[in-house]
């Protein structure tokens, strides 16, 4: 899984993203907005502070998730990640 954190950082570090971002940290949390939820496809909002938000898609699956992209919404300024690409 290590592999995974670490992809996840890269690509959300190529969008220009300069904050602080921690793959484990970012993997559970769209893990845990994808808990509970029936098969399909989703847009979700994830507020981490008041000036931090996650806007992004994906498909559930049976037993996993798939996450297409993501808006990483720092104050004024908008950090697009294809997860796809």
């Amino acid at each position: 899984m290590d592999e995974l954190y670490a992809l996840i950082e890269a690509k959300i570090k190529e969008s220009g993203y300069q904050g602080d971002i921690d793959g484990r940290e970012f993997y559970n949390d769209i893990s845990d907005e994808a808990d509970e939820k029936e098969n399909g496809t989703y847009v979700f909002l994830i507020k981490k502070t008041d000036t931090l938000l996650y806007k992004g898609c994906m498909t559930i699956m049976d037993d996993e998730f798939d996450l297409h992209s993501v808006d990483i919404l720092d104050g004024d300024k908008t950090y697009h990640v294809d997860f796809d690409a």
